[in-house]
C-alpha cells in the first residue's frame, strides 16, 4: 500500500466522525460547540510552547502546523498536510474551529491573557489561522465582552 494510500485508509474513521457525524448532530451550533471543545481539549493537554505545540498536531493528524508571522498582539499559522489535504479535496473538512479554540486556549495559558482565533481556507488545501490576544485582558478571568 502506498503513503497516501494508507494516510487515506487511516483517516475514514477520523473523517466519518469529525467531518460527517459531528456536524449531522450539533447542526447550526457546529463551529461554536467545536470551538469550544477545542478549548476545553487545551485544557487538558496543555502545551508549554510552540515546539510542543507543532508536535500536538502532528501527533493528533490535525496536519502540519508553523507559525508564519507574529507582531505584538497577534499570531498567525498555517496548518497543512496530506492527511488535511485529502480530506478537503474529498470535499470533508468544512470546520476548523476545534483546531481555532485549541489554538486560542494554548495561546492564552501561555500568554496569559485572553486569546481568540479564527480559521480560514486558503489555497493548496492550506488552513491559516490568526490569534488576537489582549495583555490587559488576563487569562482565568472571564472575558470582558466586546460591545
Amino acid at each position: 500500500m502506498s503513503e497516501e494510500n494508507e494516510i487515506t485508509a487511516g483517516s475514514f474513521g477520523y473523517s466519518l466522525i469529525r467531518d460527517e457525524l459531528l456536524p449531522e448532530l450539533l447542526g447550526n451550533h457546529t463551529n461554536e460547540i467545536l470551538y469550544w471543545a477545542g478549548k476545553n481539549l487545551a485544557r487538558k493537554h496543555p502545551c508549554q510552547n510552540e515546539g510542543e505545540l507543532i508536535h500536538f498536531f502532528e501527533k493528533a493528524d490535525w496536519g502540519s502546523l508553523k507559525i508564519l508571522k507574529q507582531r505584538n498582539d497577534e499570531l498567525t499559522l498555517e496548518l497543512g498536510g496530506e492527511l488535511l489535504k485529502n480530506r478537503i479535496e474529498n470535499k470533508q473538512a468544512q470546520h476548523f474551529t476545534l483546531e481555532a479554540g485549541f489554538l486560542a486556549e494554548q495561546f492564552a495559558m501561555m500568554k496569559q491573557c485572553q486569546t481568540e482565533a479564527i480559521g480560514q481556507r486558503q489555497k493548496n488545501a492550506i488552513i491559516q489561522f490568526t490569534l488576537k490576544w489582549d495583555a490587559k485582558d488576563p487569562y482565568g478571568l472571564p472575558s470582558r465582552k466586546i460591545k
